[in-house]
C-alpha cells in the first residue's frame, strides 16, 4: 500500500452538538411512565359459595400495565396457590380452642431472651480448671446377660436385666488414677461416644450402665475446684441419654407413618410405647444409689409426657425432695441446678418447683460454713473465697430460671430472704447476676447497703461491686442516687491492692461513669486507673481490660474536642507499651473519629492528638506487615486527613499537608491522598479567585504544584505516578502555571518507557498494555489544549510522546500500538480545526496561538502522514494466515477513524477507505451485522448538508457474505 497524505475534515462543533441533541418531547404526566410508582390498592376477597370462588380487585396507576409484584398482595401468585392446594388445613381459620391453646403454649414457652445453658457451658469449662490429678471409674462391660428366647417369660427378661444392672455395682469396673484434666475430659468424651455406640447397636442396658456410672462421678468431690467443669461434662452425657430415650419412645408412637404432633396428649400414645416408657422408669427406680437414680430420672423427665398429663408436675416436687438426701452442699446445689435446667426445658410454666429448690437451698445454706465442709477444705487446701465461687454457676442458673418473667413481688421476696441469712455475699452476687438489670438498678442503694454489711472474709466485696456495675451498665439507677452510687463503689474499688482485682472492677464502672457523668468524673476515674496500674508495670497484664476502658470511653464521648480535653486520656494511652496492642487501640480511636466526626475540624488539640495517634499506626509498618493491614491503616489515616480543614486559611492547610507528608512517608495510599488533597486545594484557590490569581495566590498555587512534583517520584506504582503527573499537570494548566504543567507532562512522557510488560492487579499479574492505552488516550485529550512552548518547537510534547511510543517494545500479539496511533490521528485532526472543541479558561491553546497558520497545519499533516504510514505498515505485517482476523478488525477500526475524522472528498483518502473496507471483508472474518450497520450509517450521513459525497462512497462499498 502506498503512503497516503492525511486530510482532516473541518468541523463545526456547535452545529454538530445541536444535531446530536435528543429531541425534547413534552411529557404528559397523566400518561404511564416507567419510573412512576405503581399504586396498589388493597384487594378485597368475597366468598361466593362453598367452593370458595373469589373475586379480587387490584388497581394501579396504569390500567394497561399490570405490576407483577402486586399479584402477591391478592394471593394469586403461583406459590401461594400451590401452597393453598397442598395444605387445605392451613387455609382454614383456626378454631377458638386451637387459638387459646396456641396462645397458652406461647406464653409458657421459653423465649429467645432467656440465656440458654449452652452459652454458659464454655465459660464454666474455661474458668474452673485444675492441675491436680483426677481419677475415674470405667465400666469394663462383661456382658453376662444371656439372650432370651422368644418364649421366655417377661419376668425372666426383667430379672436378667436387673442382674445386669447389679453386675455394674459388683465390681465390673476399672479405676483409672492420676489423670490430668485433659485426660479426664478425653475419657468422659469416650464414655459419651460409647453411650451412642451402645445405643445404636441396640445394647440399651449397656447404655444405661454407662449413664449410671457417669452419674456416680458427680458424688466425688476429691478435686473440688474442678467440680463445676465435671458437672458440665457429665450432664452432657445425661442430656444425650435423655434425648435418645425420648426419641426411641417417640418413634414407637408412629402409627400408619403419621408421627405424633408436638403437643400430643397421652391418650394418643399406643400401649407399646407406654409400656416401654414405664419399663425405663422401673429400671431407673431399681438403681440403689441416690445420686445416679436422681440424675438419670431427671434426664428422662420429658418422657413423662407419654404416660400422663400431670406426670411432669408430679415428678418435679418428688425429685426436689430427693435432693434433700444429698449431704454435700456443693453436690446438692448442682443437682438442683440440673433439675431446674431440665424443668425449664420440659415445663417452664411450673415455677413452683423452681422456687421450692431455691428455698430448700436457703434452708441448707448454713451447711457451707459447717465443720464437715471446713474439714474437707482443709484437707484439699482450698480457701473459703475460692470454695464459694464454685457455687456461683449453679446458684446463678437457679436464680436465672426463677427470675425469668417473674413479677417484682417474687424477686423482692427472694431478696428479703437472702438478707436474713448471715454471710450472704455469695447469694447476693448470684441475685445480681441472675435478676433483671432494671430490678437491680432501681434498688441500687439497697444493694450497696447489703454489700457493706457482708463479711469480707467470705466472698470478696469487689466482686459484688463488679456484679452491681454490670447491671448499671445495662439499666439506669434513679437520678438522685447516681453520684452517691459511684462514690460508694469507688471507695471500695480504689482501696483494692491487687491490680488484677482492681482493673476487673474499674473496667465495669468506667462505663457507668461515662454514661451518667461529665468529663471531670471520667478524668478522675482514668487518673485513678493510671495510679493503680503504673507501679511495677501492672498494666502489662491488663491490656484487654485497658482496651475495654478505652472502647467504653470513646463509645460515650465521641465529641473529640471534649475527649482530648480530658486531661488524663493521652497519659492513659501511654500505658499501652506493647506495640501490637497500642496500634489496635489507635485504630479503634481513629475508627470512632471517622464514624462520628460529621464536620471538618481545625482544632489544634484534636489535630495534635490524632496526628500522634496516626503516627503511632504508621510507625508500626515494617517489611513484615501484610498488605491488607497497610491498606486498613492507610484508609484510617486518609479518613483523618480528609476531615482536616482550615477554611480560607489555605497556607495553613498546605503546611498541614507538608507535615503529614513527612510523618506518613511509608504508606503510599496516604501520599496519593495528600497529592489529591493539595491539587484540590489549588483548585479551591482558583475557585475563590474566580481564575484571576493575584501575585500572592499565584505563588501559593505554584507552591502546591511544587508539592505534588516533589512527592510523585517517591511512589512505587508506575501507573499511579503516570496518572498523578497527568492530573497534577491538568491542575497546573487550569491555574495558568504553564511551565509547571509542561514539567509534569514531560515527566509523564519520560516515564512511559519504564512501564513493565506485566503489572500486579489485586495480587495477580496482568499485561499492562490495556492500562497504558487507557492512560495515553486520556493524555492525548489533555495535549489538545496544552499550548506549545515558545522555545521548544511545534507540538514538542506530541512528538516526544510519539517517539516514546515508537521505541516502546510491544507484545508481538498486541495491536495496541496501532490503536494508540489511531487515537493520535484523532488528536491531530482536532488540532487542525479553527476552534478547538474545548479550552482551559484563561489559557490560550494552539488554535489561538497559531490562528490556523499554514506552517502549523503543514506540520500537523506531516505528522499525520507519518502516523498513517505506520498504521498501514502494521496492517501489511498482519497478512499471514494466523493474523488475518486481527487484520480484519484493525482495518475496520481504521476505516471508522477515517469516516469520523478524515475528509473523504479527497480522492486518495476516499480510495484508502474503500481499500480498508474490502480488506476487512477479504478473508471472511468481518462481522456481517457490523458491516451492514456501518453502511446504513454512511447512507444516513449522506442525507445531511455538505455530506453528499457519502452517497458515492456508499455505492463503492460492497457487502460480502462469508460464503
Amino acid at each position: 500500500m502506498a503512503a497516503f497524505p492525511w486530510h482532516a475534515r473541518s468541523r463545526n462543533y456547535v452545529s454538530e452538538s445541536e444535531v446530536c441533541k435528543l429531541e425534547s418531547v413534552p411529557l404528559d404526566f397523566g400518561d404511564y411512565h416507567p419510573l412512576k410508582p405503581i399504586t396498589v390498592t388493597e384487594s378485597k376477597t368475597k366468598k361466593m359459595n362453598r367452593k370458595g370462588s373469589t373475586s379480587s380487585t387490584s388497581s394501579s396507576s396504569s390500567s394497561s400495565m399490570m405490576d407483577p409484584l402486586s399479584s402477591v398482595l391478592d394471593g394469586t401468585d403461583p406459590l401461594s396457590l400451590f401452597a393453598a392446594a397442598a395444605d387445605p388445613v392451613t387455609s382454614a381459620p383456626p378454631t377458638d380452642g386451637a387459638r387459646r391453646k396456641r396462645d397458652k403454649d406461647e406464653s409458657s414457652a421459653v423465649g429467645s431472651d432467656f440465656e440458654p445453658w449452652s452459652s454458659k457451658r464454655g465459660e464454666i469449662l474455661a474458668r474452673y480448671t485444675t492441675t491436680e490429678k483426677l481419677s475415674i471409674n470405667l465400666y469394663m462391660g462383661s456382658e453376662k446377660g444371656k439372650v432370651t428366647t422368644t418364649g421366655s417369660a417377661v419376668s425372666e427378661k426383667v430379672r436378667t436385666r436387673l442382674e445386669e444392672l447389679d453386675d455394674l455395682e459388683e465390681g465390673s469396673q476399672k479405676e483409672l488414677l492420676n489423670l490430668t484434666q485433659q485426660d479426664y475430659m478425653n475419657r468422659i468424651e469416650e464414655l459419651n461416644q460409647s453411650l451412642k455406640d451402645a445405643w445404636s447397636s441396640d445394647q440399651k442396658v449397656k447404655a444405661l450402665k454407662i449413664v449410671i456410672q457417669c452419674s456416680k462421678l458427680l458424688s466425688d468431690t476429691t478435686v473440688i475446684q474442678f467440680y463445676p467443669s465435671k458437672f458440665v461434662l457429665i450432664t452432657d452425657i445425661l442430656d444425650t441419654f435423655g434425648k435418645l430415650v425420648y426419641e426411641r419412645i417417640l418413634s414407637m408412637c408412629v402409627d400408619n407413618r403419621v408421627s405424633l404432633p408436638d403437643n400430643f396428649s397421652p391418650e394418643s400414645v399406643n400401649d407399646t410405647a407406654k409400656e416401654t416408657c414405664l419399663n425405663w422408669f422401673f429400671k431407673i427406680a431399681s438403681i440403689r444409689e441416690l445420686i445416679p437414680r436422681f440424675y438419670v430420672e431427671a434426664a428422662i423427665l420429658k418422657c413423662n409426657k407419654f404416660l400422663s398429663k400431670t406426670g411432669i408436675s408430679e415428678c418435679l416436687p418428688r425429685l426436689t425432695a430427693m435432693i434433700r438426701g444429698i449431704g454435700d452442699p456443693l453436690v446438692a446445689v448442682y443437682a438442683r441446678a440440673y433439675l431446674c435446667r431440665v424443668g425449664m426445658e420440659v415445663a417452664p410454666q411450673l415455677k413452683e418447683s423452681l422456687n421450692k429448690n431455691f428455698f430448700d437451698f436457703l434452708l441448707t445454706f448454713k451447711q457451707i460454713h459447717g465443720d464437715t465442709v471446713q474439714n474437707q477444705l482443709v484437707v484439699q487446701c482450698v480457701e473459703i473465697p475460692l470454695y464459694l465461687t464454685l457455687y456461683s454457676p449453679a446458684i446463678d442458673w437457679i436464680l436465672q430460671c426463677i427470675a425469668y418473667h417473674a413479677p417484682d413481688v417474687l424477686l423482692t421476696e427472694m431478696m428479703e430472704r437472702c438478707k436474713k441469712l448471715g454471710n450472704n455475699a455469695l447469694l447476693l452476687n448470684s441475685v445480681m447476676s441472675a435478676f433483671r438489670a432494671e430490678f437491680i438498678a432501681a434498688r441500687s442503694m439497697d444493694f450497696i447497703g447489703m454489700i457493706k454489711e457482708c463479711d469480707e472474709s467470705g466472698f470478696p466485696k469487689h466482686l459484688l461491686f463488679r456484679s452491681l456495675g454490670l447491671n448499671l451498665a445495662l439499666a439506669d439507677p434513679p437520678e438522685n442516687d447516681r453520684l452517691q452510687i459511684l462514690n460508694e463503689a469507688w471507695k471500695v474499688i480504689t482501696k483494692l491492692k491487687n491490680p488484677q482485682d482492681y482493673i476487673n472492677c474499674a473496667e465495669v464502672w468506667v462505663e457507668y461513669t461515662c454514661r451518667h457523668f461529665t468529663k471531670r468524673e471520667v478524668n478522675t476515674v482514668l487518673a485513678d486507673v493510671i495510679k493503680h496500674m503504673t507501679p511495677d508495670r501492672a498494666f502489662e497484664d491488663a491490656y484487654p481490660q485497658l482496651q475495654s476502658i478505652i472502647q467504653k470511653v470513646i463509645t460515650y464521648i465521641y465529641d473529640f474536642a471534649l475527649l482530648f480535653s480530658v486531661e488524663k486520656f493521652l497519659p492513659f494511652l501511654d500505658m499501652f507499651q506493647k506495640e501490637s496492642v497500642r496500634v489496635e487501640v489507635c485504630k479503634c480511636i481513629m475508627e470512632s473519629f471517622i464514624k462520628h466526626q460529621q464536620e471538618s475540624t481545625k482544632d489544634p488539640v484534636i489535630l495534635n492528638a490524632l496526628l500522634h495517634i496516626c503516627k503511632t499506626m504508621h510507625d508500626s509498618v515494617n517489611a513484615l506487615t501484610l498488605e491488607d493491614e497497610k491498606r486498613m491503616l492507610a484508609a484510617l489515616i486518609n479518613g483523618f486527613i480528609k476531615m482536616v480543614s482550615f477554611g480560607r486559611d489555605f497556607e495553613q492547610q498546605l503546611s498541614f499537608y507538608v507535615e503529614a507528608r513527612s510523618m506518613f512517608c511509608n504508606l503510599e495510599p496516604v501520599l496519593v491522598q495528600l497529592i489529591h488533597s493539595v491539587n484540590q486545594l489549588a483548585m479551591e484557590t482558583r475557585r475563590v479567585m474566580k481564575g484571576n490569581h493575584s501575585r500572592k495566590t499565584a505563588a501559593f498555587v505554584r507552591a502546591c504544584v511544587a508539592f505534588c512534583f516533589i512527592t510523585i517520584p517517591s511512589l512505587s506504582s508506575i501507573f499511579t505516578r503516570l496518572n498523578l503527573y497527568l492530573h497534577s499537570g491538568q491542575v497546573a494548566l487550569a491555574n495558568q502555571c504553564l511551565s509547571q504543567a509542561d514539567a509534569f507532562f514531560k515527566a509523564a512522557v519520560s516515564l512511559v518507557p519504564e512501564v513493565p510488560k506485566m503489572i500486579s492487579v489485586d495480587g495477580k499479574m496482568r499485561p499492562s498494555d490495556a492500562f497504558l492505552l487507557e492512560f495515553l488516550c486520556n493524555f492525548f485529550s489533555t495535549l489538545l489544549v496544552v499550548p506549545d512552548h515558545p522555545e521548544q518547537g511545534v507540538l514538542f510534547l506530541v512528538r516526544g510522546l510519539l517517539n516514546v511510543i515508537q521505541d516502546y517494545t510491544w507484545e508481538d500479539n498486541s495491536d495496541d500500538k496501532v490503536r494508540i496511533y489511531t487515537n493520535v490521528l484523532h488528536l491531530l485532526s482536532a488540532m487542525t480545526q479553527e476552534a478547538f472543541i474545548y479550552h482551559v479558561d484563561k489559557v490560550d491553546s494552539n488554535d489561538a496561538l497559531y490562528g490556523g497558520d499554514s506552517k502549523f497545519l503543514a506540520e500537523i499533516n506531516k505528522l499525520s502522514e507519518t502516523v498513517v504510514s505506520q498504521i498501514l505498515d502494521h496492517l501489511k505485517t498482519l497478512g499471514k494466515e494466523e493474523t488475518l482476523k486481527r487484520q480484519s478488525q484493525l482495518a475496520l477500526y481504521f476505516f471508522n477513524t477515517i469516516l469520523a475524522h478524515g475528509d473523504l472528498r479527497n480522492n486518495r483518502l476516499n480510495q484508502l477507505s474503500v481499500n480498508l473496507w474490502n480488506l476487512a471483508q477479504k478473508h471472511g472474518f468481518a462481522d456481517t451485522k457490523t458491516m451492514v450497520k456501518t453502511l446504513e450509517y454512511i447512507k444516513r450521513r449522506s442525507k445531511q448538508p455538505e455530506m453528499s459525497h457519502f452517497t458515492d462512497l456508499a455505492l463503492r462499498l460492497p457487502l460480502q457474505s462469508r460464503t
